[in-house]
Formats: structure tokens, sequence, C-alpha cells
């Protein structure tokens, strides 16, 4: 494909986060729509019918199974594998947060004094917002912004409708306000939404990205299409 060095030094990556997320994501969409779970539909359903020891699905709990091992290899990816980038140290710290949110919510739901209807507020955050805004960083091909769902010209609306609107509208308002009106003096309350808010700005913070990769085109500073977040490298050493 004629590919400079450093984008067939990037490929690799991309086509891998192509590959993941576009099957996670149609499984998600399964769970979510063409099944009986009405989680995105009803939010506070994840908290319905709540009792101590409830045994998690099968098919809630592969998702679990392979989110849980995709997060576990992307903190080793991301830190020795990936293009380093400048938000490379924000991008571990999400990991590290979503793979604690994931591993500790399925490990809470059996103990008979843990919530255990975590696993279902977790279908609803990573497969009904998290990955829809992941889904095509491969998409962008050899320049992937962060997250980034769609081609340059849709980034904006794309990250803002599934990071920004439905995460707090489904996941946050259930379990910040559902869960305590549904379940009073819910275990791990806080420990659980303050994740969920630290994912919340880091949202914000890969969006302001894509605001300024935005602002750049518009103002033809930005002759090509390029990650902003990438490090400045002398044309000597591009080659």
């Amino acid at each position: 494909c004629n590919l400079q060095p450093k984008d067939a030094a990037k490929m690799p990556e991309s086509a891998w986060k192509l590959l993941f997320y576009t099957l996670s994501w149609s499984y998600g969409i399964y769970l979510l729509f063409f099944t009986d779970y009405p989680f995105f539909y009803d939010p506070p359903s994840v908290f319905y019918d709540w009792k101590k020891g409830m045994d998690v699905p099968t098919d809630i709990a592969i998702a679990y199974l392979l989110q849980c091992s995709f997060y576990g290899h992307s903190i080793y990816a991301t830190a020795y594998m990936d293009t380093w980038r400048k938000d490379s140290v924000v991008m571990l710290l999400h990991h590290v947060v979503t793979l604690t949110l994931i591993a500790f919510s399925y490990a809470f739901r059996a103990r008979p004094v843990n919530p255990s209807q975590m696993p279902r507020a977790g279908i609803a955050g990573c497969k009904g917002s998290l990955e829809a805004g992941c889904a095509g960083e491969a998409v962008l091909g050899l320049t992937p912004l962060p997250g980034s769902p769609t081609p340059p010209c849709s980034l904006c609306p794309g990250r803002f409708w599934f990071r920004l609107y439905w995460f707090p509208l489904k996941v946050l308002y259930a379990t910040c306000y559902s869960s305590l009106q549904l379940v009073p003096n819910i275990p791990f309350y806080f420990f659980f939404n303050a994740l969920l808010l630290v994912l919340t700005l880091m949202n914000i913070y890969w969006f302001l990205y894509i605001v300024l990769f935005v602002a750049k085109v518009l103002m033809g500073q930005m002759q090509e299409v390029n990650d902003v977040r990438e490090y400045d490298v002398e044309d000597s050493k591009k080659t």
C-alpha cells in the first residue's frame, strides 16, 4: 500500500483494535438489543429484584471474560507495544480503572455481602457506550484518534453521543441515582461510582483532543489527517 515506515509500524495496533472492538461491540449489541435484557432502554432495571448471591448469566459472564482479558492485555500493550503518545499515561490509567471496574463488579456479585447486580450495570456500561466509542480507532487507519467511532468528519458528534451523552444518561444515572433508590445502603456505592466518574473525566479529556483536531482542520492548520496526540518527529527520523 506504499505505506510510510511510521504508518506501517502503527498498522498492527490499528488492525488489532478494529478486529477486537468490532467483534466485542457486535456481541454487546446482541446482548442489549436482541435478548430479553432491558438494560439499555430501562437503565434502572439493572437493580430490579436485586438480592444477594445472584448468579451471572452465561452470556454476560462471557462478555466479562472477554473484556477482562482484553484490558489486562491492553495495559501491557500500551506500555510496551503500542506507539507512545501524549495521552499514553492517561490511557494506561483508563485501562487500569476499566479492568478494576470489570473484575470487581464480577467478583463482588457472588459474595453474600455484595451487590450481584454489578455485572448488569457493567454490561450496560462497557457495551452500551464505552466500546461504541472505541470501536473505530482503526477506521481512521494509520492515524487513529482516541476512541474515535467514525471517520474524522463526524468524530465530535460520535464521541459526544456515545461517551458524553449515553454514558452519563444510561450508566451514571443507574449507578449514581437509581441504585440508591432501589437498593438503599447498597454496598460499594462510592467505590464503583468514583471509578465511573474518573472514566467520565477521561472521556471529556479525549473529547477535547478531537475538538482540537477539528479546530485545526477548520482553520487550515492541518493539511492531512494526523493524530494530534502524537509527538512531533523530525523529518529525518520519519524514515
